[in-house]
């Protein structure tokens, strides 16, 4: 067996861990979980820490449990939120988890023979018949609310000048996810319960429970809460989230932002979400502070994260769009492209309006009659002689050419490129 503890913090994945927890591990395999509330029908990047930590779980031999809160999700998290969350319908709640399901797949071994093979549990299996009285007798008896309000997550709400204050629904939550976690101990043999470092307070609600109600001890690790170099949010952009749903946040988009990160960044995201080994990481390390410009960390970085998250056939095709912007790129592979990434790569570009039955027309015409693209005929024929005008990555060389239906890329758009840098989609209406 590999050292989970060990494999977690050279990674810098550990922020706080309950004493004992590596000596527990060592014993043996064990199991442990994660929860993840299903707010939306995919997981962002922002969720990816806590499956990455039971990916490694897994691959160090222990068994990981992924809880996809079916019940809790339904009241929200008040941990770190200054508002409270809006309540979802169990409908809206059943799709959500079974997208998120799928997602999983990727990551973990849910189907081999393997004796440490993950399963999901949704907490709404074993809330759902539970009465309000009886999960109060049961339950609540053990935490007093003393100990409830102790918690930082309930402190900082509560200190935190606001009319609307708590609802009862949003301080029950950490009793409701302590139970999860002792009915997870009892029914399934999970010591361990891992999550992100504002889970701290909740996490350690479910030890102490387990403690007060069968006298048995559990355990308790979370990760740091991950932010850029620059104190940023990470897995936030301008357009909001990064999803793992390629129809949310298209893999190229998705690969673009892990290419893009900065050099800080890269080293700390190459430990964290991938499973390259310790002496790869600090070879490309050293590699990439000789030579910085090259970018090979976050290349790397990127190839790994998407190919895990979408596959190398995404990946290749990641790659390929980026070299129709900033490379040498054939008009097949532009035509190639599928919709919403041809939109994506070319995002920010100008654009222009042009009638289809206007077609043909001549190019003249088109990049200086019917738009603005060049201020003239006699500027744009000076830049077609020079070799200095492509239309969908090809040379016009020819001021006789005549665009027609057949140039439309998608039946929507023709792109039109000055010089090397400069783009112009042409919309066909």
């Amino acid at each position: 067996m590999i050292n989970f503890v060990e494999e977690l913090s050279w990674r810098g994945m550990i922020q706080d861990i309950m004493p004992g927890t590596e000596e527990k591990l060592l014993e043996g395999p064990q199991a442990a979980y994660v929860g993840i509330d299903p707010t939306a029908d995919s997981l962002h990047i922002g969720h990816l820490v806590s499956v990455m930590i039971l990916k490694h779980f897994q691959r160090c031999g222990h068994k990981p449990f992924a809880l996809v809160g079916g019940a809790t999700g339904m009241i929200g998290d008040p941990s770190m939120k200054s508002a409270e969350r809006n309540l979802l319908d169990e409908e809206t709640l059943s799709h959500n988890v079974e997208c998120i399901k799928k997602q999983l797949s990727r990551f973990l071994d849910f189907d081999s023979d393997a004796p440490n093979k993950a399963e999901l549990v949704n907490n709404y299996d074993w809330m759902k018949d539970y009465t309000f009285i009886n999960f109060i007798r049961d339950i609540g008896k053990h935490i007093t609310v003393n100990y409830m309000m102790a918690k930082d997550s309930v402190k900082k709400r509560l200190s935190r000048d606001s009319s609307e204050g708590m609802s009862f629904t949003e301080f029950s939550y950490q009793l409701m996810q302590g139970y999860d976690f002792y009915w997870l101990w009892k029914n399934k043999g999970c010591v361990l319960q891992l999550g992100g470092s504002d889970q701290w307070g909740n996490i350690t609600t479910g030890t102490e429970l387990i403690r007060r109600m069968d006298g048995g001890s559990a355990f308790a690790l979370t990760c740091p809460l991950i932010r850029k170099a620059d104190g940023t949010k990470f897995g936030k952009t301008e357009k909001g989230n990064i999803w793992l749903d390629p129809e949310r946040t298209s893999p190229y988009e998705f690969y673009q932002f892990w290419l893009n990160v900065a050099d800080d960044d890269a080293e700390s995201y190459i430990k964290i979400f991938t499973m390259l080994p310790k002496e790869t990481i600090d070879a490309l390390i050293a590699e990439h502070r000789e030579d910085p410009g090259q970018r090979k960390l976050q290349k790397v970085l990127a190839r790994e994260v998407t190919v895990m998250c979408h596959g190398q056939k995404e990946y290749d095709k990641a790659v390929e769009a980026s070299q129709i912007l900033f490379g040498k790129a054939t008009s097949e592979a532009l035509r190639a492209l599928d919709e919403r990434t041809f939109l994506a790569v070319f995002s920010g570009v100008p654009s222009v309006d042009i009638r289809k039955a206007d077609l043909p027309m001549g190019i003249l015409d088109l990049l200086a009659v019917a738009s603005d693209i060049y201020p003239s005929k006699g500027e744009a024929r000076k830049a077609i002689q020079g070799g200095g005008f492509s239309l969908n990555k090809d040379k016009v060389l020819d001021i006789d050419y005549s665009v027609s239906e057949s140039d439309i890329i998608d039946g929507k758009y023709i792109l039109a490129q000055k010089g090397k840098k400069n783009y112009y989609i042409i919309n066909v209406l």
